[in-house]
């Protein structure tokens, strides 16, 4: 049976109102039909028009860009690339070569233009060289200024989600943390796993030793005739059976709240919260993972502060994965906080009624037209936040003024468009 198409009514869009709660009803049904109708007809004229012409659908889209918190994103805008300043790394590597590249140009410019002067003079009378040396000056106040508002001007390039590129490490990381961002190949992660003292997310301590390869899972108790050995001392032991990382698990009323991760030997340790922790079991559609190595990805770190966090995740898995297993482990970050997921993919081809691969620039991707990809999840999902980062092992074996090299404050998220990652 054909729907019958409801019209706008002249009534309906009358800003009139009636003391009948039965007509009230009645007419607000008719300004939703008839406004979804319009809506409706509007959007299928529209297809057309674009189907004719794709140039209006390209036009559409370019314009049609949402304006989220993050594309409103502020970076600082100073020289520096310590932990506690909001800059992007690959913005801050440009913007260095540009001013090396004008300050290498300025002594040339310089030389020649002596010479044109003293070629002036020999050929022509000095009200020559009085001009150039009149425009000079000028010529070279234009060209500083031009260089010192480029910075400030040029907006960030990169797009809002991208891939983290760990050859933009600053000097001054590698020189705090030599082992963390060393030129040697790193060695076969080897994870030692913790808890709390006390602790009952025993569960939740083994779906972590999977979700890390080569993890040991070693649980904490406060018998009255054993000791309570602390994270530093833990960590000491870890070192000398060639460790390479620990983890310790926090829990507060039988759910894990915090993360803490050292990197052995000397550190740093960042501790993290935990949100959102959802076991692979109540994820609707879940698979279940295998022992295979598996795959990193890690976006959208960009700052100083976020390529020392993705660095110290990088030392927790193989650098090699295993291809056939099919895994991949996600770090995403958005707004300083990092979602971590596990998948499993598989090739497909694709269906009739799927559209092709889209790219960042908004175009089909040229090869895999005929492909898709499956995506199962494994799980744990959860929610990271970085809270501290300690030089040393943990803030007892931090030493000096820069101890705590950073942490978190309430009063960071005062502006909603500065993020620290």
């Amino acid at each position: 049976m054909v729907a019958k198409r409801v019209k706008p009514s002249p009534k309906a869009s009358l800003p009139f109102k009636t003391e009948n709660k039965f007509r009230r009803q009645d007419l607000y049904v008719k300004q939703k039909k008839a406004r979804d109708s319009l809506r409706r007809d509007e959007r299928f004229k529209r297809k057309r028009e674009e189907d004719r012409d794709p140039a209006l659908r390209r036009e559409r889209l370019a314009k049609n860009i949402p304006h989220t918190i993050d594309r409103k994103r502020v970076w600082d805008d100073v020289d520096d690339d310590g932990l506690g300043v909001s800059v992007d790394v690959e913005q801050l590597k440009r913007r260095r070569m540009e001013a090396a590249e004008a300050a290498e140009q300025e002594p040339a410019e310089e030389e020649n233009g002596e010479d044109d002067n003293d070629v002036d003079s020999m050929l022509d009378s000095d009200s020559g060289s009085e001009d150039e040396d009149a425009e000079d000056p000028k010529s070279s106040r234009q060209r500083k200024r031009a260089s010192s508002n480029a910075p400030s001007i040029a907006p960030s390039i990169a797009a809002s989600t991208t891939s983290t590129n760990l050859d933009l490490t600053p000097a001054s990381l590698s020189l705090k943390f030599p082992t963390l961002f060393s030129d040697e190949p790193p060695p076969v992660p080897k994870v030692l796993l913790t808890t709390s003292i006390n602790s009952t997310l025993h569960d939740e301590a083994h779906l972590l030793c999977t979700l890390f390869p080569n993890s040991t899972y070693i649980p904490r108790s406060a018998h009255r005739y054993g000791h309570k050995f602390s994270l530093r001392e833990i960590s000491k032991f870890a070192a000398n059976r060639e460790y390479t990382s620990v983890v310790l698990l926090k829990e507060d009323s039988k759910k894990p709240t915090g993360l803490t991760i050292v990197h052995l030997p000397h550190g740093p340790t960042c501790h993290f919260s935990i949100a959102n922790w959802v076991e692979g079991k109540k994820l609707p559609g879940h698979g279940n993972p295998t022992n295979h190595y598996p795959e990193l990805i890690l976006n959208n770190f960009r700052t100083p502060l976020g390529l020392l966090t993705a660095r110290l995740f990088l030392t927790l898995f193989p650098p090699q994965p295993e291809l056939q297993g099919r895994q991949v482990v996600t770090l995403h970050n958005q707004r300083d906080y990092i979602f971590v997921r596990r998948h499993r993919y598989v090739f497909r081809d694709k269906k009739e009624t799927e559209k092709s691969v889209i790219g960042v620039d908004g175009k089909a991707v040229e090869g895999v037209e005929g492909i898709r990809a499956g995506l199962q999840e494994l799980g744990p999902r959860f929610t990271l936040k970085l809270r501290r980062v300690d030089k040393g092992v943990g803030r007892a074996g931090s030493e000096g003024e820069d101890a705590v090299q950073w942490q978190w404050k309430a009063g960071m998220e005062k502006q909603r468009t500065r993020f620290n990652l």
